[in-house]
């Protein structure tokens, strides 16, 4: 009789929130190049096609510290790497700086086995990008008196949190895990078509029993989802 094969463990994607920041030298350059400039970086964006899921979202406008960002999602690790290299290398690429960068991974969540709506992010290991015009991202830690809570105690207070979210259907979560990876142990990111309803989401969240074990959710990031080159657009260039 023959041994079963082990099965083999389902692939876990990398998921990178990287912001960049423009020298407001560049806008002075001649617009030929400036062109020029914002064509080799979608060029190089372009070469990871298939391999890397990008999504591009502009926050001119809206934060001061940084003017872009790309949520990019693979299952290779050093290709966020190499994209970034040929980036920077670019015409656009020399004017950047990169004040933010999370890195995580996904994993199916401890909290949510119980707990069954459409489209339920939290048991996927594969990130699926929605189509909500804004992003809200931000890095999340708990205290350590959170782990050292018993899990009754913790899924108790999560099951609370999951019913608040599910009263904003308009809002959709991604949540993936950084621990050991990245000075965060979370990014979250939220998609919707209404700032309002997220902003009502996290005012509810504030008053749930877990609130009191959140040690960091700053920075958070308003972001407005657009394709690529419209994203490039609106350096000012």
């Amino acid at each position: 009789m023959s041994t079963p094969e082990p099965t083999q463990a389902p692939r876990r994607q990398y998921v990178n929130f990287v912001f960049y920041k423009i020298d407001p030298a560049w806008r002075r350059l001649p617009e030929s190049e400036r062109t020029k400039g914002k064509q080799e970086f979608i060029r190089a964006v372009e070469e990871y096609t298939g391999k890397v899921l990008v999504v591009a979202y502009s926050s001119v406008g809206i934060r001061g510290d940084c003017d872009i960002m790309l949520w990019r999602i693979s299952y290779d690790l050093e290709l966020f790497q190499d994209m970034t290299t040929k980036i920077l290398a670019s015409g656009l690429g020399q004017y950047l700086s990169t004040p933010y960068s999370y890195l995580a991974i996904t994993k199916r969540s401890v909290y949510v086995e119980h707990h069954t709506h459409e489209n339920q992010e939290s048991k996927r290991l594969t990130v699926v990008p929605g189509k909500g015009k804004y992003i809200f991202v931000y890095p999340f830690l708990k205290t350590r008196k959170w782990f050292l809570l018993t899990k009754a105690a913790r899924q108790g207070m999560m099951d609370e949190h999951i019913e608040v979210g599910h009263r904003f259907p308009s809002v959709k979560l991604n949540t993936t895990y950084s621990f050991g990876l990245d000075d965060q142990e979370w990014v979250v990111a939220f998609e919707s078509d209404k700032p309002e309803d997220f902003l009502d989401l996290v005012m509810a969240l504030r008053e749930t029993e877990g609130s009191r074990y959140t040690l960091r959710d700053t920075p958070i990031f308003t972001c407005i989802r657009k394709s690529l080159k419209e994203t490039l657009d609106t350096l000012g260039g």
